[in-house]
C-alpha cells in the first residue's frame, strides 16, 4: 500500500506560544483557539500529548490544530527535557515525569479564563496515550479521555520489541550505569533515537515518519539524541494495572495494524467505568506498520478526530 504524505486541513485556527510551570521547570506549548473565537468565551480544552521523544510540532501539534477547528481549545507541549522546555538530562525519556507533565499542563488550562475548568479533556497519541492513561487515573480535574494508537506495553510485552529477556535486561543495566556516570560527572550518554543502520538507535528500522522531512522529521525534533539512562524507566513501566482506577469516559481508537492492538483490548476491558468505548479500524496493514498511520495520514486523522471530538463534545458538555 502507498503511503500519501498528505494532512487534513484546518481552517482559521489560531495559535499561540504559552509557558507553564512544572515542579519547576518551565514547559513551552502551543494553545490552539477554535476559528471566530473572541475573548469572552469560555470553552472545553483538550491537552494533547504526542509518542516518546516527540515535540509539539510533531503528531501532538497536528490532533491539537484538528481539535481546535472542531471547537476546543486545545493545547501541545514540549515535555521537560524535550523541545523548547526546560529540563535536565536533555532527551531523557520518563514516563513518571511526563505523566506529570500532563497534570500540570491540566492545571494551568484550568487557570486560563478562557477556559471552563470542570470541562477539561486529555488526548494521547502513541506511548503519548500510555501517559495521558497513567495521569487520568490519578487526576480527577481530566474530564474525558481519548486515546489514539496506543502504546501500552508491560514487562513482557517489551520482551517483542527491545531483544528479549537478555535484550531487556542489557538495556536497563546499561541505563543504570548511565545514570550513575550522570550523578557522578554530569555527562550524559547518548544513542541515536532513529536509524537505519546503527542496532542500537531506540528506534532501528526504516520509520519513514521519523525518517522524512515531510512527516515528522521536523527541525525541532532530535533524531540523534535518545539518552541512555531513559531505557530503563521505559522499559520497567508498566500503565496496565491503572485501568482499574480509570473513572472517566474513555474512547480508545485502534487497529489491527496498529502497536500491541490486544494490550490496547486488555486495557480497555479493565477500564473502571461502563462509559467506555472501543472504536476499531480498518486496515489492510499489519501489525504495527499502521501505527504510523495514525500520526500524520489524512484518513487516520480524520476519523481519529471525528470520533475524538464527538466524544469530547458528548463528555465535556
Amino acid at each position: 500500500m502507498k503511503t500519501v504524505h498528505s494532512k487534513p486541513t484546518t481552517h482559521q485556527t489560531s495559535i499561540k506560544k504559552v509557558r507553564f510551570q512544572s515542579e519547576g521547570a518551565q514547559l513551552v506549548g502551543h494553545l490552539y483557539y477554535p476559528p471566530n473565537f473572541t475573548p469572552d468565551q469560555t470553552l472545553p480544552a483538550i491537552v494533547v500529548s504526542g509518542s516518546w521523544t516527540t515535540v509539539k510540532e510533531q503528531m501532538a501539534g497536528s490532533y491539537a490544530q484538528q481539535l481546535a477547528a472542531q471547537g476546543f481549545i486545545t493545547l501541545a507541549f514540549d515535555f521537560r527535557n524535550f523541545g523548547e522546555s526546560e529540563g535536565a538530562p536533555r532527551f531523557y525519556e520518563s514516563p513518571a515525569l511526563k505523566q506529570v507533565d500532563i497534570q500540570n499542563a491540566v492545571a494551568y488550562l484550568a487557570s486560563l479564563p478562557e477556559v471552563d475548568p470542570t470541562k477539561i479533556g486529555a488526548l494521547g497519541v502513541c506511548a503519548g496515550a500510555m501517559y495521558t492513561l497513567m495521569a487520568a487515573a490519578e487526576n480527577d480535574k481530566i474530564r474525558a479521555v481519548v486515546t489514539v494508537a496506543s502504546w501500552l506495553h508491560d514487562a513482557e510485552a517489551v520482551k517483542l520489541f527491545y531483544g528479549g529477556e537478555e535484550g531487556v535486561k542489557a538495556k536497563i543495566k546499561a541505563a543504570q550505569t548511565a545514570k550513575q556516570m550522570y550523578a557522578d560527572n554530569g555527562t550524559v550518554r547518548y544513542i541515536p533515537t532513529i536509524s537505519t543502520e546503527d542496532e542500537t538507535a531506540a528506534m532501528y528500522g526504516a520509520y519513514d515518519y521519523y525518517l522524512n522531512p515531510q512527516r515528522g522529521a521536523v527541525s525541532q525534533w532530535s533524531a540523534d539524541k535518545f539518552a541512555v539512562m531513559s531505557w530503563e524507566d521505559w522499559l520497567t513501566t508498566d500503565p496496565m494495572p491503572t485501568a482499574a482506577h480509570l473513572k472517566v469516559p474513555t474512547l480508545m481508537i485502534h487497529s489491527d495494524g496498529a502497536v500491541l492492538p490486544q494490550y490496547t483490548k486488555n486495557y480497555f476491558t479493565k477500564i473502571a467505568t461502563t462509559d467506555k468505548k472501543l472504536h476499531w479500524m480498518d486496515t489492510e496493514l499489519e501489525s504495527p506498520f499502521h501505527q504510523f498511520s495514525y500520526y500524520d495520514q489524512a484518513d487516520e486523522m480524520k476519523e481519529a478526530v471525528t470520533e475524538a471530538s464527538q466524544w469530547f463534545a458528548q463528555k465535556l458538555k
